[in-house]
């Protein structure tokens, strides 16, 4: 397999059709996973299908190859895709991403936005803690390996399961196996000296909550250079993917006024309301609808 896989300029290559899904058809695609149980979403395919947004006429079939390329080839290194001791599992999985198709965390460009689209990832090589992950979490459960994300503060790791026993690995480190002397050093370099383990910190992230996660790197980075248009855009996939998360309609509308959309931003502010509880919060987003309202006359 390629180290860079590019969309093809035809429709059909020997014969096979090539799928070069258009942004509509994608959005489409989003709009259908919202719809969907957290458990049948497929994990990887929604993150391609979200990278391909922003690489337009893209082949998508060739990353999906990569994807079978990855679990064969890991099932390659285990002998077979049947063993269940975890050893062998993680060390199967490592040998296939991080040795035959040399993927590796980007410590050089952690910020750039290509690390957060899994497209870029596969062609590159090299992303963030949570994309990596989704190709490490992806490859494992091809083979039938229990394998979940966990949502760690300031980093992503993975659980994999096998034997009876479990490892959290960490792909951003070349599946590094992290234990609670290296988590607790971790957290509290993010959250200072007084934090502790909590058991929440160990919880399994669901498959919407990933691909969330993902989005949310590209939105606050987008944020933070002042490209906020760009930013509705990936706040509003977000709010395809999981129309329920009430928090991404009140970020929708702040950034609908933010940019003089205040229609749009009454619209979302208005789904809010409706999908939060009588509370504080509530009350505050029917004042900010009031306020847009004054706005417009």
């Amino acid at each position: 397999m390629s180290s860079t896989l590019g969309a093809s300029d035809g429709t059909r290559d020997n014969g096979r059709c090539i799928m070069m899904a258009t942004p509509e058809q994608l959005d489409g695609e989003l709009r259908r996973l919202g719809s969907l149980s957290d458990q049948d979403i497929d994990l990887a395919g929604a993150a391609l299908a979200l990278g391909a947004l922003d690489r337009p006429q893209v082949d998508l079939d060739a990353y999906r190859g990569h994807l079978v390329a990855l679990a064969e080839d890991t099932a390659h290194a285990a002998g077979g895709p049947g063993p269940a001791d975890l050893r062998v599992r993680v060390e199967a999985l490592n040998a296939a991403m991080f040795g035959r198709h040399g993927y590796r965390g980007d410590t050089e460009s952690y910020d750039d936005l290509d690390n957060a689209n899994l497209l870029s990832v596969i062609d590159r090589r090299r992303g963030l803690p949570i994309a990596l992950s989704i190709l490490y979490i992806a490859t494992a459960r091809a083979l039938g390996w229990p394998a979940e994300g966990i949502n760690f503060p300031g980093h992503f790791l993975v659980r994999v399961d096998g034997g009876g026993e479990t490892a959290l690995v960490d792909p951003f480190h070349g599946g590094a196996l992290r234990d609670s002397a290296d988590l607790r050093a971790l957290l509290k370099g993010v959250q200072g000296d007084a934090a502790e383990l909590r058991p929440e910190h160990y919880a399994p992230a669901g498959n919407r909550m990933i691909l969330l996660r993902l989005q949310n790197n590209i939105k606050a980075r987008l944020i933070a250079a002042g490209a906020f248009e760009r930013a509705l855009v990936v706040v509003e996939r977000m709010a395809m993917l999981a129309p329920g998360e009430a928090a991404l309609w009140h970020e929708l509308g702040a950034l609908h006024a933010r940019l003089g959309n205040l229609r749009a931003a009454i619209t979302a502010l208005e789904t809010f309301v409706e999908l939060t509880p009588p509370g504080p919060a509530r009350q505050q987003a029917a004042l900010l609808i009031r306020e847009v309202r004054s706005r417009l006359n």
